[in-house]
């Protein structure tokens, strides 16, 4: 088994505050992996910099075999058009039509007739179920077709590789189903890999080969889902039971309660 995307004691962070504290993972072929966390663990952080957005303060990041560290903003260029990004709400343009969506990096990265990418557009509108809605803008489609329309588009080009941040976040549990069933058939259906960053465990882990769990900056957990499961990590075990109490505390640290009121 090979891997798309290998980080070895990666550094991130703004000034003097580390956002993720040596990082080390590997992103395994051909699968769908979910990365997990809680708010402000770094889980998109991580997305960003696999997608060549940012720039390490230390370690080695390879993605799909290119040293982004070293990349040329020619070589990132190249670079972006091998993955797909589904942007957390979908992020379409408001003013084009779900057609001219679909269609916009292949006609900015691809030299093909309008014919071809008429053809390809309505191909990938059918493979999410929207290829009616091509003519509509928008304004005009459900939250949960819009998410549709955007992975249309981050699967425009066929690429090897494909992130989505936070994919399921505001959906209802019908268009939330079919959005994971969308990751699953269509990761398959183009031998590619997925990366997942999601807090929504049931779906994510129906869906994932392998789950990667993260908090404060740093890995504490990975596997199977049905290893990470059984992980005996105290955060873990939280996290994925949505326990209220454990190492995430409800009360932000303060003094004494009788000590604000004496």
């Amino acid at each position: 088994m090979g891997f798309v995307a290998e980080l070895n004691k990666v550094d991130f962070g703004y000034g003097d505050r580390l956002i993720l504290q040596d990082i080390s993972l590997r992103i395994p072929k051909g699968k769908v992996v979910s990365v997990m966390g809680g708010s402000g663990s770094g889980k998109t952080t991580l997305l960003r910099l696999m997608c060549g957005q940012y720039a390490v303060n230390r370690g080695d990041i390879q993605v799909l075999g290119r040293d982004l560290n070293r990349a040329s903003t020619a070589d990132l260029y190249a670079f972006r058009k091998h993955i797909g990004v589904l942007f957390q709400f979908g992020a379409l343009f408001t003013d084009l039509s779900v057609f001219d969506n679909v269609a916009f990096p292949l006609r900015e990265h691809s030299n093909l007739s309008e014919s071809a990418i008429r053809d390809l557009v309505l191909l990938k509108l059918h493979a999410v179920g929207l290829r009616g809605a091509a003519n509509l803008f928008p304004s005009e489609i459900s939250g949960g077709m819009s998410r549709r329309v955007a992975l249309a588009r981050a699967i425009a080009l066929d690429p090897e590789l494909i992130f989505y941040d936070e994919p399921f976040a505001g959906l209802d549990p019908i268009s939330l189903g079919i959005t994971a069933n969308l990751i699953r058939t269509l990761n398959d259906a183009l031998g590619a890999t997925s990366v997942v960053v999601t807090h929504d465990i049931h779906e994510s882990f129906a869906i994932s080969d392998y789950v990667i769990v993260i908090a404060s900056g740093k890995v504490l957990a990975e596997g199977t889902p049905e290893e990470v499961s059984a992980n005996p990590d105290p955060y873990v075990q939280q996290f994925i039971q949505g326990l209220p109490e454990g190492p995430v505390r409800f009360h932000y640290p303060s003094v004494d309660l009788r000590e604000d009121f004496a």
